[in-house]
């Protein structure tokens, strides 16, 4: 098994090594009022919008992106919205989340891949009642 590199070991509260682009996570979540197809394109959409303007990216930086829905959601593809609004070259997949009970119904989340500057701070996106999902994010919103 190969090890890292000792100039590239993480120092906690050290500057990383590398000065250039890093691979970065976001993630987000959104609720939607009904199984509708525009009512998921419509929140799908303002989830991506935010999360693009939140971090200042744009369709170019993003690697890839995994939509992922409730089992109560099948009237769309979320991926539909995202090439709407400009992620025609992008890498998407979308995917059914796991049935747990009492899971908050009627939402679509993502994890989207992106290209950020070296000492980007990541803000995640939570809408509606996905807020819930990660109260712990309210004051980053």
């Amino acid at each position: 098994m190969r090890s890292v590199p000792e100039s590239a070991a993480a120092t906690p509260g050290a500057e990383p090594a590398w000065t250039g682009p890093r691979l970065v996570a976001l993630r987000g979540a959104t609720s939607v009022e009904a199984n509708e197809r525009d009512a998921i394109l419509t929140r799908t959409v303002e989830m991506l919008e935010a999360l693009m303007e939140r971090n200042q990216l744009t369709p170019a930086d993003v690697v890839s992106a995994i939509f992922t829905v409730t089992g109560d959601l099948d009237a769309e593809f979320p991926a539909v919205a995202a090439r709407q609004i400009g992620f025609d070259q992008v890498p998407l997949l979308c995917a059914q989340e796991i049935p747990v009970p009492g899971a908050l119904p009627l939402v679509v989340r993502i994890l989207m891949h992106a290209y950020a500057p070296a000492g980007f701070k990541a803000r995640h996106v939570y809408l509606y009642e996905a807020k819930k999902l990660r109260a712990d994010l309210e004051a980053a919103q």
